[in-house]
């Protein structure tokens, strides 16, 4: 038995989950809604506020997806109650962000800013000029558009300039000069 897919799911006051006849699970709650086509090998039982997710034999598939859909409706339970969201940090001359409508502008040492429009259901702000939040209801997607704007200049391990996570340890790296013997 997976030990993370036999661990119940709490549903909090004002999140209704629905199971369709098509393995469709739909979560409502306060901030939006959110949709996800499970997998036949596993089952749901909702009762008295608490999710179970159980399997549907004992294949090799219904014991890999047991976990992973268990995890996956606990994150949108999550997300339509408190929200993701992920911190970036600028570092480097010159870096900074700011927001234009539902556009974050970004100068990162190129010869142009680099522009990006806000993903549906994604917001992103900008409290000081080389930070960006990233937060929405749907972890994959905040992660996605998160990990999206860390690649336009991803942290580089001589000067350490760069986008990265808060709270991201880059490991650094001598240059030429340090590495010559005496």
């Amino acid at each position: 038995m997976s030990r993370i897919g036999k661990l119940p799911v709490s549903l909090p006051a004002g999140v209704e989950v629905k199971v369709s006849d098509n393995n469709i699970v739909t979560v409502k709650g306060p901030k939006g809604e959110l949709q996800e086509q499970i997998s036949k090998h596993v089952s749901i039982a909702i009762e008295d506020g608490v999710l179970t997710v159980g399997r549907n034999g004992d294949s090799k598939d219904a014991r890999s997806a047991h976990g992973l859909y268990r995890t996956l409706i606990n994150n949108m339970v999550t997300g339509v109650t408190a929200g993701f969201e992920k911190k970036l940090q600028m570092t480097g001359v010159g870096y900074r962000a700011e927001k234009k409508d539902q556009v974050l502008v970004m100068q990162l040492g190129y010869s142009h800013p680099i522009e990006m429009k806000d993903p549906d259901g994604i917001t992103t702000e900008v409290p000081v000029p080389t930070e960006v939040i990233v937060r929405g209801i749907d972890k994959a997607v905040v992660g996605n558009y998160a990990a999206g704007i860390r690649g336009k200049r991803p942290p580089e391990p001589y000067k350490g300039k760069g986008i990265r996570y808060a709270g991201e340890v880059i490991r650094r790296k001598e240059g030429k000069t340090g590495s010559k013997k005496k």
